[in-house]
């Protein structure tokens, strides 16, 4: 009986490759399982409650700003817990887990990656941003710059972004129904897509906040009672939790010892986490949900500490994984890879959270983790989906193509009919991508957010000397730089496309690509010499005034 309930996919999806598995997709193919009801029932219990909370935001979304920002009326908690509930995936759940149930200290570098993000958000991003902007980065990006070129640009790297992550978040989605509900992979997309535009049309950020809000007690409180379980088992002694890890782990003591990576592309994959994560548009646009720079300050510390407290959590589930699930009857099976009988987990080092789950607390505990680990994707679809619409109707419709003259109820209806066609896009694309590798599209996401959003959000804020010739150059130089190595590097030139040897080395791409930007946008900035570069570097002490005082800044709405 206990064999047939953990049989959670028997040929399954291997170690999520680099960043896809601290935030992408499950890889592979899987296996369809015998239904979860447990599972599922659960599942729809969230979604019949935020459909709830999609019908009241409804009511009370009437403008523009209630659409994007929620009126600027959610506190600095709620927007922290909100932040934390749209960056932790799924994927971060099981994919770090499964790094440190595999390779044991080594996947601590995945979890204080996209911890160190944050801080530089705190101390850089969220005040200025807040304080410049209204719906979107752009907004910051083109305060001083030419709207028409700026904004398009800023359009299309958002644009891009969404739809790599939203490719990897619909294919995630599906593989996860298949091995934990027992759904088809196609009901699974197509479900994601609906409720994905079910939320951002008619509940806007407002509702999609409190599905993200709710995600993120869910899965936090799930992975608490998972930790303290475990470090009962040992008296809580974490000392005798990596003992036990140690003593039933094949590499015994290496576990604990820091692994045989690649400086540079080390280095490279820190970049992209760090910087990334402050060039992501649907984390980006969180700020502009609450009330001032305060609260913004105030969300991101809130959700540091979420965040990093889950990464923590992880590191115990992945060592208790070891320590209670590593070896024991029924959880092991043999499958054959490249010729060769291998021993493993049931269902690939994927399962390690979801087998631990079933150890500490049975079955329901089993469907409770199973529907929050669906949950958090839809969190996390809903907030790009949101991010989209906006690049598209705030930034392009109003601003480039009606000079900011278009009405709210037209710039709506554009955010809403965005909305839908990218709902039909995901679902599309989450059934052409099932049986392709994207475990690079993450790493592509990340690599693009720090290498063409980030550096031209950055010194748009801090640099004087920035024109538009220069950000726009720039930013394209990063984008396109990050996606050619990325095609070139390992991850697809070999694994997906199949041939000999990489022509780029390295995984990550981001310590090139980032650098090309930086460097291209201050050249090129500093060559322009043109009447309009010198007026928009003559606007900067007035951005700079308003960037630290707030005198200005738009304010929350009033319900």
């Amino acid at each position: 009986m206990r064999q047939t309930k953990l049989k959670l996919a028997a040929g399954a999806a291997a170690l999520l490759p680099a960043l896809a598995c601290a935030a992408g997709a499950i890889e592979g193919d899987v296996k369809q399982q015998a239904t979860n009801w447990h599972a599922i029932i659960m599942f729809f219990l969230f979604v019949a409650f935020t459909l709830g909370i999609t019908y009241w935001a409804a009511r009370r979304t009437k403008s523009a700003s209630d659409f994007y920002a929620a009126g600027g009326g959610i506190t600095g908690f709620q927007n922290g817990l909100a932040i934390a509930g749209d960056y932790m995936s799924a994927a971060s759940f099981l994919g770090i887990s499964a790094l440190v149930f595999d390779k044991g200290y080594d996947g601590l570098i995945y979890s204080m990656g996209f911890l160190v993000g944050w801080p530089i958000i705190l101390f850089l991003v969220a005040e200025r941003l807040r304080n410049l902007g209204k719906y979107t980065f752009a907004d910051v990006a083109s305060y001083r710059l030419g709207q028409t070129p700026v904004r398009s640009f800023a359009a299309l790297s958002t644009l891009v972004v969404v739809a790599i992550y939203l490719i990897a978040q619909m294919v995630g989605a599906g593989k996860l129904i298949q091995l934990l509900f027992g759904m088809s992979y196609s009901s699974a997309v197509l479900l994601v897509g609906v409720l994905m535009v079910c939320y951002v049309l008619f509940g806007g950020m407002l509702a999609t906040t409190w599905v993200q809000i709710i995600k993120a007690v869910l899965l936090l409180s799930g992975a608490t009672f998972m930790a303290i379980m475990v470090l009962s088992t040992v008296g809580f002694s974490p000392e005798m939790m990596f003992e036990k890890a140690v003593a039933a782990h094949g590499k015994g003591a290496a576990i604990m010892a820091p692994g045989k990576a690649d400086p540079i592309d080390s280095i490279s994959l820190g970049l992209a986490l760090m910087f990334g994560t402050a060039g992501l548009p649907h984390i980006l646009m969180r700020f502009f949900t609450v009330a001032d720079a305060k609260e913004a300050r105030k969300s991101v510390f809130f959700a540091t500490g979420f965040i990093g407290y889950f990464y923590i959590l992880t590191f115990i589930i992945g060592f208790g994984a070891i320590m209670l699930v590593l070896n024991q009857p029924g959880m092991m099976e043999t499958v054959v890879k490249n010729g060769k009988s291998v021993t493993q987990l049931v269902g690939g080092s994927n399962m390690a959270a979801i087998h631990l789950a079933d150890a500490v607390g049975g079955d329901i505990f089993l469907g409770f983790i199973s529907a929050v680990a669906f949950a958090t994707i839809l969190a996390v679809v809903a907030g790009l989906a949101l991010s989209g619409a906006s690049a598209v109707s705030h930034d392009l419709y109003a601003s480039v193509i009606k000079h900011g003259k278009a009405n709210e109820a037209d710039e709506i209806r554009v955010s809403k009919i965005t909305t839908v066609v990218l709902g039909v896009v995901a679902i599309v694309l989450g059934l052409v991508f099932e049986k392709q590798n994207i475990a690079f599209m993450v790493g592509l996401a990340f690599s693009i957010a720090a290498s063409a959003n980030f550096p031209v959000l950055f010194l748009s804020m801090f640099w004087k000397g920035l024109t538009t010739r220069g950000a726009v150059i720039g930013g394209l130089v990063g984008l396109l730089t990050a996606v050619v190595l990325i095609v070139l590097g390992p991850a697809v030139w070999v694994e997906v496309l199949k041939h000999e040897h990489a022509v780029f080395p390295y995984k990550n791409p981001a310590i090139f690509s980032m650098t090309l930007a930086f460097v291209v946008t201050w050249l090129v900035s500093t060559l322009d010499t043109s009447r309009q570069a010198e007026e928009e570097k003559a606007k900067f002490d007035a951005q700079y005034v308003r960037a630290m005082t707030g005198i200005g800044a738009s304010g929350a709405s009033k319900h």
